[in-house]
């Protein structure tokens, strides 16, 4: 039910999970085009991490990728849905760069509407 969720614990949440997912893997969130692939990566190969972490269970690293990548996603879905209930989703400084990227990576992947 748009509308009555509580996007700023949702925000809140997700974000200390990405920064959790960030420290294992050794994302650097100041480094723009590390971002950007990892948002690239995360749109473009998350249902192949998945096979691949179920095939490897015990593969910590691509583990993380692969939380991070879900993590992606519910963050694309908290700041489209409250967008559409005229509210803008933000979180801090790993929230607004991760965000941007893969808002930016997402836009480039939808079709253009004339």
């Amino acid at each position: 039910m748009a509308g009555f969720e509580n996007y700023e614990e949702a925000t809140r949440k997700i974000e200390h999970e990405i920064e959790r997912m960030g420290v294992a893997l050794g994302i650097d969130w100041s480094d723009e085009a590390q971002v950007r692939e990892l948002a690239r990566e995360a749109l473009e190969h998350s249902q192949d991490r998945i096979h691949q972490a179920a095939a490897n269970p015990d593969d910590q690293q691509l583990g993380a990728k692969v939380t991070l990548f879900g993590l992606a996603s519910l963050m694309l879905r908290t700041m489209e849905e409250s967008a559409g209930v005229g509210l803008e989703s933000h979180g801090g400084p790993v929230w607004k760069v991760f965000g941007r990227a893969l808002w930016s990576e997402a836009q480039q992947r939808r079709p253009a509407q004339d």
